[in-house]
């Protein structure tokens, strides 16, 4: 055993992000929020702590430590304003900005004074969507706008994505809709900001948006549905693979100027001022696409790997990717919890890994090998990331070994460098490039069509609770932290906590009630047919917990809703272990609240209502919630800094 512990001294840094990430992550996860006097104090002495000499054992727990008390401060100092209520044609005057297009509509990010809007002091960033057909201020106008604002939800179940939380660490105060506006003050047109509304325009091109420009909504809805079933959606989010092209064409346009200039290699080797220069290109194309998380990661990592190129040291190694993990970790610690955070970070350390560490044998033959190298990549890759896929989206794209194998390569050759190159050449009246993307793009997409519409090609999978995601997580870590004297103890420790994650989503029983916290829609699970039945069929303030509801039920998103319709007002859900009672209107309350509470067979009483009925208080439920099969009750804590709780 000890031989075995001496040998995993030299990897014990690559744990160390991942302990800072599980601490912030119980603290995102917690019902209640910690004392944050306490918090603070830990984050003190955890980082005197990390400072000094202590055993390897002992300074896991502090790391552990200090990303939880890390998490707790960041979220209070960030302290994004929020409003507690809707608030419906309210007149502001703020400045744009960013703007995000979509082939619906567009999306304005409005600073304003906080006061404005009834969410306090400071200034506000509220996010409102207008009809694409109209037109849209520039970045940096100052306008006057009629607006109507709604608060971000929380989560809509157990464990499940909360918006609120999202929105307050993306710095959104509120979302909703624009209904007129006037421009006050006209922006500069110079800057970055107007360079990238004077590219939208002038090359009118969804491929231009999204893959030099960075808005992730811009690819038709119909579109982006077919990218999704052949595996590879992330082509919309400006990442590594965008990253990695634009930096190959910068270092090898760089490389051959420079090697044409005598002066410069005699002094030094070329490939110097060509990673120099490359590097500032990149930093250009981050800060034109938007700087999204997956570009700033991606970013970090080319920045280290020019970092090593030019002093001759390993260049795409764990250590890198660790180093970029904590970066971006400190630069903002809930960027562990969203999903291209994840996916991002899983693909690329399955890879280096796989080309690090494995080592796989590769074929003689050049064409074989270039074959082998792209399989090899997207299965892993696929591997990595299907665990994040699922606990997000709830489904998985069985053919995206296909869709990778066939249609990236066509994007990286082709559509790619000719949206390149066609951003520079329409400036100047000449669009073919930018046309002929299109034709490229329209040829794949018949090809996706095709794969999207074999049978089963998205697999519906069910809801992943956390602590089976930490198992996973932890049996991945195993497989490629720990190194091995003569068993392989890295694929065994994986395997077991692998299998252990996989048992607990296999065994993990599914809501069969579902309540929000106004009890305005709740959801009750058809004991013969399985599916879930509402008690509306439209809910405008929870437009989004229909999908979540059916994705956790196993249900098709896509599906009508199903009203479950009462009888005299009131719904009686009768199951092996439990009944429950559910009001929606004042009358039946009334009406039917005594006999109820008097009822020995009725366990649960739910209303739209407050009730006070301290007879029967144990009967009445009250805030979001699910119950399970057993009659176990699980609420949804919506008392987290995120949530306004001091409205």
């Amino acid at each position: 055993m000890r031989d075995l512990w001496q040998n995993q001294l030299g990897n014990l840094f690559f744990w160390t992000p991942f302990l800072m990430a599980f601490g912030a992550g119980l603290y995102f996860n917690l019902s209640h929020e910690p004392d944050f006097i306490s918090c603070i104090i830990g984050l003190i002495i955890s980082v005197i702590l990390i400072c000094v000499k202590i055993p390897k054992l002992v300074r896991g727990i502090v790391l552990f430590i200090f990303g939880f008390c890390y998490a707790s401060v960041f979220t209070h100092m960030l302290n994004t304003p929020q409003i507690s209520h809707s608030i419906h044609n309210i007149e502001i005057t703020g400045t744009v900005q960013r703007t995000d297009y979509t082939d619906e509509k567009s999306r304005l990010y409005i600073k304003t004074d906080a006061n404005q809007i009834g969410a306090g002091d400071g200034a506000a960033i509220v996010r409102v969507s207008s009809d694409a057909k109209h037109p849209t201020p520039n970045i940096g106008d100052k306008i006057s706008a009629t607006i109507g604002l709604f608060r971000p939800d929380g989560a809509d179940a157990p464990e499940t994505f909360d918006y609120a939380r999202w929105a307050y660490f993306n710095k959104i105060t509120a979302t909703g809709y624009i209904n007129k506006f006037n421009v006050i003050e006209a922006a500069n047109s110079g800057g970055i900001s107007g360079l990238r509304d004077y590219i939208h325009r002038y090359t009118n091109s969804f491929l231009a948006d999204t893959l030099v420009l960075g808005y992730k909504n811009a690819v038709p809805k119909s579109d982006a549905e077919i990218w999704t079933a052949t595996g590879i959606g992330h082509i919309w989010s400006i990442s590594g693979f965008h990253i990695t092209l634009v930096s190959a064409w910068l270092l090898a346009i760089f490389y051959l100027i420079f090697r044409s200039i005598p002066q410069i290699t005699k002094r030094t080797p070329a490939r110097i001022p060509a990673l120099i220069c490359a590097w500032v290109g990149l930093l250009f194309y981050v800060i034109l696409s938007g700087s999204d998380v997956a570009t700033i990661r991606a970013f970090i990592m080319a920045t280290l790997i020019f970092v090593a190129f030019i002093f001759g040291r390993n260049a795409i190694s764990m250590r890198n990717v660790c180093i970029a993990f904590l970066i971006l970790f400190l630069m903002n610690p809930h960027f562990v919890m969203q999903a291209g955070f994840q996916l991002s970070f899983a693909a690329i350390f399955g890879l280096v890994w796989l080309w690090n560490d494995l080592r796989p044998k590769m074929p003689h033959n050049k064409i074989l090998k270039i074959i082998y190298t792209a399989i090899l990549t997207s299965l892993v890759a696929t591997i990595f990331t299907a665990p994040f896929v699922v606990a997000h989206f709830y489904n998985l794209p069985i053919y995206s070994l296909i869709g990778n194998l066939v249609l990236l390569p066509i994007f990286s050759v082709a559509i790619m460098p000719l949206i390149c190159v066609g951003v520079v050449t329409a400036g100047v009246g000449w669009t073919w490039p930018i046309d002929a993307a299109h034709s490229i793009y329209n040829f794949c997409l018949n090809i996706g069509e095709s794969i999207a519409n074999i049978p089963s090609a998205i697999l519906t999978l069910p809801h992943i609770p956390n602590i089976a995601l930490v198992l996973i997580i932890i049996g991945f870590l195993c497989i490629m932290f720990i190194r091995p004297i003569k068993m392989k103890i890295n694929y065994i420790l994986g395997g077991v906590f692998i299998c252990g994650g996989i048992t607990v989503i296999a065994t993990y029983p599914k809501p069969i009630f579902y309540a929000t916290a106004d009890h305005e829609l709740v959801a009750f699970v058809n004991q013969n047919t399985g599916t879930l039945e509402f008690s509306k069929s439209r809910a405008s303030n929870h437009y989004f917990t229909f999908d979540t509801w059916k994705q956790i039920n196993g249900d098709a998103v896509e599906t009508k809703n199903i009203r479950r319709k009462p009888i005299d007002g009131v719904w009686i859900y009768e199951t092996q272990n439990f009944t429950l009672a559910y009001i929606q209107k004042f009358v039946p309350v009334m009406k039917n609240i005594n006999s109820l509470c008097a009822n020995e067979n009725i366990d649960y009483i739910v209303s739209y209502f407050d009730i006070n009925a301290p007879k029967c208080n144990h009967k009445i439920l009250r805030g979001g919630f699910v119950i399970y099969p057993s009659g176990t009750v699980k609420y949804v804590y919506h008392l987290r800094p995120w949530h306004n709780p001091h409205e």
